[in-house]
């Protein structure tokens, strides 16, 4: 390797210099065996720095990215890639509410066979409970829309699992039971909906 002459450059920067020599175009002068550069239009110091920095970050994220890296690329875009405040799937009541939908759609394996849908079975197993309600007690109980409630009582109605007795008192309500019909099927239902629960 032939020596380097760099007047007015330490040799603590020789590697510098030698940089600069391999980035940058530059008027090189051979005398003998000695190499001397000719340095002025040299780009600084930081803006060599820079551009190397770079260079490298580069050669780095295209090995990561021909490995499959999923992360590859992302080192002078990280603060742009800032995790949103509220990721829906790690939101607790989301997570809760569709665990609830999960073990409801389960549930359905249970009782659908005769028909009835959710809203349906919450009905009947509250009549096989407490025997007679109005619907305002059963949407109260159930935590089910007055009109989700009315439905149901109505396709019960229809199907003859339960009958309606008018409230004299309040002729804008009802008094409801299970018919012997509804009172079948919640005795047959009611022991697997135990042997459901012991198993989830």
């Amino acid at each position: 390797m032939f020596p380097l002459e760099l007047p007015g450059i330490s040799a603590a920067e020789d590697a510098y210099a030698l940089a600069q020599a391999a980035v940058a175009p530059r008027a090189l002068f051979r005398h003998g065996r000695k190499l001397r550069v000719a340095a002025a239009n040299a780009p600084p110091k930081a803006a060599l720095c820079t551009g190397a920095r770079q260079a490298m970050n580069s050669r780095t994220d295209a090995t990561a990215e021909l490995k499959g890296d999923p992360k590859a690329g992302r080192n002078t875009d990280q603060a742009e890639e800032k995790l949103p405040p509220l990721q829906l799937h790690q939101f607790l009541p989301h997570r809760l509410n569709v665990l609830s939908s999960l073990v409801s759609q389960a549930l359905t394996r249970v009782y659908g066979q005769h028909g009835i849908g959710i809203p349906e079975w919450r009905v009947l197993v509250s009549l096989g409970q407490f025997g007679v309600m109005t619907g305002k007690a059963i949407g109260a109980r159930t935590h089910m829309h007055k009109t989700k409630v009315s439905r149901a009582v109505a396709e019960l109605e229809r199907r003859k699992y339960l009958t309606r007795r008018t409230n004299r008192a309040d002729l804008r309500e009802a008094f409801l039971s299970l018919t012997p019909a509804g009172r079948a099927v919640y005795d047959e239902l009611a022991p697997r909906a135990r042997e459901f629960t012991e198993k989830l």
